[in-house]
């Protein structure tokens, strides 16, 4: 028997309607190319959405073609994110910080007809588009007075495009499974790999952000999304600050300088912010050395890559503001598991309450997880067996944007294998412990390259660190400790060696130390392994 209760589709058309009608004076806030800071409404907000749905009708865009975005996260990127989506199309958000070959390659590979993009990566554009074969239009996002000389032909400005269209626009009733926004992988080995969400997935995964026990989203909240809305929608909150009322902070070009984070802080009284590691050092950086505040910060979400305990412990200590670990992937719309405490918890002794804390936290309800061995075995939640960390869920991809046929990363019964190497305790906290291609085994048995790398960073004169794997004769592999020192210092490698005795197992303890000035990056922000491992392949430990 089936019940009788209605069945509206579950689209971001939806959420976009119940913002217009019930949050419609909450303000956005951005920084852009062309204003230093700018207000709007989120009725602004949809009111330019319609108009933009209108000019890609106009621009000859059918239902569930692409149009990409290469832009920073203000106002007229979230116009992208309703306008196109909402109409039946598809936004791609392309990261600026991949290569140029990856860029052309997911630009291609999406078909997408139409790039939208600021004024700042004009020159990157204009040395692509000889190789963009299906991009028939671009749009500087800019107003017409403020539009810049180009070699392109098909250039136009973003605001002339919007005024010569009506804020009259009928949305199509959509499918909840249509497709609504395509992210691409970093592809940190072979290309990248196309995650197309749909409107389903991206209504449930705004839904479980704002529970209490995950991101903890209210309409009492400012939110300020330090992680780019061109990686995994910035972590989905476009879409959960519509669905509840937040007001919206946005960074634009800016979300890596520390002077304006805390100034967008402190000014627009934000009392979230989410981000990643290297943003939270910037700004505790410049904390430290102006002696200025983030008065109404409340807490943060870190994800991306573990936090360091020092981050956690300096954002409490001296701003009285609590870090909590979340984690995800682009696969994963990104949400996964966030660390929230349990009941009964106050009672734990500081160390045990760090020690949870330093856990990426427990499952979400939609996403279902489990550890294998190399076997596929599945193994206890008993927080000292570790393996290959396994998802499914709701808002969990189940293959590639143009790939036929299982990629390799789903088994037969459905899990995707994140990559990932973790342990998950009792209570079901759940932690990584590696990657799978950056675990380091020595002797037969894994060391964590993470909880070296916290450690490290927990040096005074350690500002970045990194561990990798480096060849031995003896042990197969053994650790190297790459160090970013802070500004100023000279740390001696027998010291920082040293530092880890009694904190971790003699064996794990890194055998050499390289000082270096600064540590490579991936496009989204995270430490590149992969890159190191090229830089070093020739050094060797003998110890």
């Amino acid at each position: 028997m089936r019940g009788k209760m209605m069945t509206t589709p579950l689209t971001i058309t939806e959420i976009m309607r119940f913002a217009d009608r019930h949050h419609g004076r909450t303000e956005v806030v951005s920084i852009t190319a062309d204003q230093p800071l700018h207000r709007c409404t989120f009725n602004d907000v949809f009111r330019r959405a319609r108009q933009l749905a209108n000019a890609l009708s106009r621009l000859g865009i059918a239902p569930g073609e692409r149009v990409a975005s290469l832009a920073w996260n203000d106002y007229r990127h979230l116009e992208l994110y309703y306008g196109v989506a909402c109409a039946g199309r598809v936004l791609h958000t392309v990261n600026p910080r991949l290569f140029a070959e990856q860029l052309v390659y997911i630009i291609n590979h999406a078909e997408d007809r139409v790039l939208f993009f600021d004024v700042a990566f004009l020159p990157l554009v204009e040395a692509l588009a000889d190789k963009l074969s299906t991009v028939d239009a671009y749009v500087i996002l800019t107003p017409a007075d403020k539009l810049p000389g180009s070699s392109l032909s098909a250039l136009q400005s973003y605001e002339s495009l919007l005024e010569a269209e009506t804020d009259e626009y009928q949305w199509p009733v959509l499918d909840e499974n249509d497709a609504n926004l395509l992210c691409y992988t970093s592809g940190t080995t072979g290309n990248p790999k196309g995650v197309l969400y749909s409107h389903r997935s991206t209504v449930l995964h705004a839904y479980a952000s704002c529970m209490p026990d995950a991101m903890r989203l209210s309409q009492q909240d400012t939110v300020l999304p330090v992680v780019p809305m061109f990686h995994v929608n910035a972590w989905g909150t476009p879409y959960a600050c519509a669905m509840i009322g937040a007001k919206m902070v946005l960074p634009g070009p800016k979300m890596a300088d520390g002077e304006t984070l805390q100034r967008l802080i402190e000014q627009e009284e934000v009392t979230i912010a989410l981000g990643v590691p290297t943003v939270w050092l910037a700004l505790l950086a410049y904390l430290r050395d102006s002696g200025k505040t983030v008065p109404s910060l409340e807490r943060t979400v870190v994800g991306g890559a573990a936090c360091p305990p020092s981050v956690m412990e300096e954002f409490e200590q001296k701003h009285g503001v609590r870090t909590h670990h979340a984690w995800g992937m682009t696969e994963m719309s990104p949400l996964g598991t966030v660390n929230s405490p349990l009941r009964g918890m106050e009672s734990l002794s500081a160390a045990e309450k760090d020690a949870v804390r330093l856990k990426q936290g427990r499952g979400i309800f939609g996403v279902d997880m489990k550890i294998v061995g190399d076997d596929g075995e599945e193994l206890p939640w008993d927080g000292e067996a570790f393996g290959n960390l396994k998802v499914k869920g709701w808002w969990v991809c189940d293959g590639y944007f143009g790939e036929d046929g299982n990629s390799g990363a789903h088994d037969e019964d459905g899990w995707f294998a994140t990559g990932d190497v973790a342990t998950i305790d009792p209570l079901g906290f759940m932690q990584i412990t590696d990657r799978t291609k950056d675990v380091i085994k020595s002797g037969g048995e894994w060391i964590s390259s993470i909880e070296l790398e916290n450690l490290a960073v927990a040096h005074p004169d350690v500002a970045e660190a990194a561990v990798i794997g480096i060849s031995h004769e003896k042990w197969t592999e053994r650790p190297l400790l790459i160090v970013v020192p802070e500004e100023g210092t000279s740390p001696d490698k027998a010291e920082l060696v040293a530092w880890f005795k009694g904190k971790v197992a003699d064996w794990w303890i890194p055998d050499d130390v390289v000082l270096v000035d600064e540590l490579p990056h991936t496009a989204t922000g995270k430490i590149s392994k992969v890159m190191l491992r090229k830089q070093f392949a020739d050094y060797s430990s003998q110890s």
